[in-house]
């Protein structure tokens, strides 16, 4: 019944409801550079969303789009825009006062959420994700800015006065890198791409931005608002196949902060094109293998349902997901029972069903790569465990879990990022932290557990493998305010409201002895507001 279920999980045209098609498709032929809204006439890429259409044969592909496939030149374009945008630290934006860039800010988060609608529904047509989950992640983002802007005034207030030390006076604020460039994932191409942005430029910084891949069309709706908002050549929105535009805008050295989203492969790809390596510097949210690790005395259904959250949630698109679950072994199966039940309970199907959790994965050819991983993950011993796992139709990919694996398996070392849950007995707590030292990834890990005394023991040595220990809780990012980063090839440079605004900006520091006709020139350059950087003005 469910594999029957699955083969018919895709719609007809005519089930899809009507109002999700408004701007179905979307030919999208701008692009922004140095304040111009430019019309490409050059090939597109066309764009087919995950969720495929049943007709008479097999599904197909839904057509949703196109976007332009800019070169180099168009590249090199927006690079020089944003360049002479900041114009070495003496342009409009990097010199205007806090407040000024608060209330450009302020006024594109007016602009965006008119724009709601379209970019949520972009957003589920894309990647897939739930038109649930599609509009928290737009709700979340708008919280993000507003954020954002509240902890810049707060930084701001503590940098409004003068410091004297040792008979120098001293002010204290922070000021812009340069050139930013920023790229997202896929799988939040809206928030995670903004957690980059929006910092850099309320820091000052002006931007090349290369939206995702899968993704690209949820920022047709937003180029007006970055046109009519902010002062040419401070954001610059540029589309095309990565791997052609943005090595040589790296080989430029012209990029003084890298903001990624994405792989360390690509990052690391990409900091070897930088001619001055020292100059640049890196704001990388990378991959992980989060584990999560089940103890005797856990409450199991607590551990069930936060590990069904953890591993599941937008399919397991998500760095922050659980990827590989350790279990201690007298326990092993009745968490099993009770998660293939849960697993298999879960609601599936179209993003636009409400309350419907598992959807078609976002990649193409993510499915074939799910498959080689439960093939020899089961050539290696395993079996999946629950009724229908790694049933594939087209791009749906019904959740596997894989039990009982071990090292000799892809599954134990790659991150699968998708609906396979690797899990593992173990007799002795050193199983999961020797897992954890010998992994190439330190992101963050999940106890489940009741004795105080073993958690605490576990607490000292972890925090030292990864950036985040959550008890009976499953991985994640938020709330945003609390840091976000990770340890070895899962991140560089931290992501929060705070840390991101300290991120994409220097301490920078003005002093003057302390004599009389240095307190006359800065007692009138305060007073007569003549610096936007030397001042004592307070926002409220």
């Amino acid at each position: 019944m469910l594999i029957e279920k699955i083969q018919n999980v895709f719609p007809r045209p005519t089930d899809i409801p009507k109002t999700l098609l408004n701007g179905i498709p979307c030919i999208q032929t701008d692009y922004l550079i140095n304040g111009e809204i430019r019309v490409w006439d050059g090939p597109r890429q066309e764009v087919l969303s995950p969720v495929w259409v049943a007709g008479d044969t097999d599904p197909k592909p839904f057509f949703i789009g196109e976007y332009p496939l800019l070169t180099e030149a168009q590249a090199f374009q927006a690079l020089d825009a944003a360049v002479a945008a900041y114009d070495h630290g003496r342009g409009l934006w990097p010199t205007l006062s806090v407040a000024e860039r608060i209330d450009h800010m302020e006024r594109f988060v007016f602009r965006m959420i008119e724009a709601k609608d379209r970019v949520v529904r972009f957003l589920m047509w894309e990647v897939g994700k739930s038109l649930q989950d599609s509009g928290k992640e737009f709700d979340r983002t708008i919280k993000y800015i507003n954020d954002t802007l509240v902890a810049l005034k707060d930084l701001d207030r503590i940098s409004s006065r003068f410091t004297i030390e040792e008979g120098i006076i001293g002010q204290i604020r922070r000021a812009p890198m340069g050139v930013v460039l920023c790229m997202g994932p896929f799988n939040y191409p809206l928030n995670e791409t903004f957690t980059t942005l929006i910092p850099a430029l309320v820091m000052g910084n002006t931007v090349v931005l290369k939206p995702p891949k899968h993704g690209a069309l949820l920022y047709a709706p937003l180029l007006a608002a970055f046109f009519d908002v902010f002062p040419k050549g401070v954001i610059n929105v540029i589309y095309g196949e990565g791997r052609k535009v943005i090595p040589p805008l790296m080989a430029s050295g012209k990029i003084s902060v890298l903001g990624l989203i994405g792989t360390s492969k690509t990052a690391n790809a990409l900091k070897k094109q930088h001619p001055t390596p020292n100059r640049l510097r890196c704001v990388l949210g990378l991959e992980a293998k989060n584990p999560a690790i089940v103890l005797k005395g856990a409450d199991l259904d607590l551990a069930m349902r936060e590990c069904v959250l953890g591993c599941l949630s937008f399919n397991g698109q998500r760095c922050t997901a659980l990827k590989i679950l350790f279990v201690e072994a007298g326990i092993a199966d009745a968490f099993l029972e009770r998660f293939n039940a849960a697993v298999n309970a879960l609601s599936f199907g179209m993003p636009w069903r409400e309350g419907v959790f598992v959807t078609p994965v976002a990649e193409k050819g993510k499915t074939d790569y799910l498959r080689e991983l439960v093939s020899d993950a089961v050539a290696q011993g395993a079996r999946v465990v629950n009724t229908a796992g790694a049933t594939i139709f087209g791009s749906f990919f019904f959740p596997a879990v894989l039990y009982p694996v071990n090292p000799k398996m892809r599954v134990y070392h790659e991150e699968q990022f998708g609906p396979v849950i690797p899990v593992l007995p173990f007799d002795k707590i050193d199983e999961p932290i020797e897992y954890m030292i010998n992994s190439s990834y330190g992101q963050q890990v999940s106890i489940f557990g009741s004795d105080p005394d073993q958690i605490a023991r576990l607490i000292d040595p972890l925090v030292n493998q990864v950036c985040r220990v959550n008890i009976n809780s499953q991985c994640q990012r938020g709330p945003d305010t609390f840091p976000f980063t990770g340890r070895k090839d899962s991140a560089e440079g931290t992501l929060s409201v705070s840390d991101a605004l300290r991120v994409f900006s220097i301490r920078t520091l003005v002093a003057a002895k302390q004599t009389d006709l240095n307190k006359q020139i800065i007692t009138r350059i305060v007073r007569d507001h003549k610096s936007k950087f030397l001042a004592t003005d307070f926002i409220l």
